[in-house]
């Protein structure tokens, strides 16, 4: 019985098909996502924050860092996990003051994680917004006329008097 239904389908689908289904499902998977030159894609829900273990699962509020001689990446659920971790771990990577240091936060208005533009945090203007980790802040690349924003010294200043 069990091999009357794989020849029909193998017959319906013909070899080709059979074939070229594990190519058109890996492309599916990855041909809308565009990521930034030198940036590491994230895993959505499966990749965790370097600082606090937590998924990064929202989009908006994601951020990453690459570079060294090793050319390591960490990543980030939450901008403020960035702050800190870059605070706590100066002595141990003296290369994350170099220019080749490299990072990527996410613009809060990104439609979603399939579209998602990424910004320099060092050029970006942070809104409040509610973060996974309640630091608050979130990217963007340009504050509304109504929107009150912080830059990015304002906004690691108030993160790092605020504690965690």
């Amino acid at each position: 019985m069990c091999n009357t239904r794989k020849r029909r389908f193998i017959g319906q689908v013909g070899v080709a098909g059979l074939l070229l289904t594990p190519l058109a499902a890996t492309l599916a998977g990855c041909a809308s996502e565009s990521w930034p030159e030198g940036m590491k894609p994230i895993a959505w829900d499966r990749d965790a924050c370097v600082r606090c273990n937590m998924r990064i699962a929202d989009h908006r509020f994601a951020a990453e860092l690459r570079g060294g001689p090793k050319d390591v990446t960490f990543k980030f659920d939450d901008v403020g996990c960035l702050v800190f971790w870059l605070e706590e771990q100066r002595a141990r990577f003296p290369w994350m003051d170099d220019a080749s240091t490299r990072m990527w936060v996410a613009a809060f208005e990104s439609p979603g994680r399939n579209e998602m533009t990424w910004l320099d945090p060092r050029q970006a203007a942070y809104i409040a917004k509610r973060s996974p980790m309640r630091y608050d802040l979130a990217a963007s690349s340009g504050p509304g006329p109504d929107t009150p924003s912080l830059s990015y010294a304002e906004m690691r200043r108030k993160t790092l008097a605020r504690g965690k």
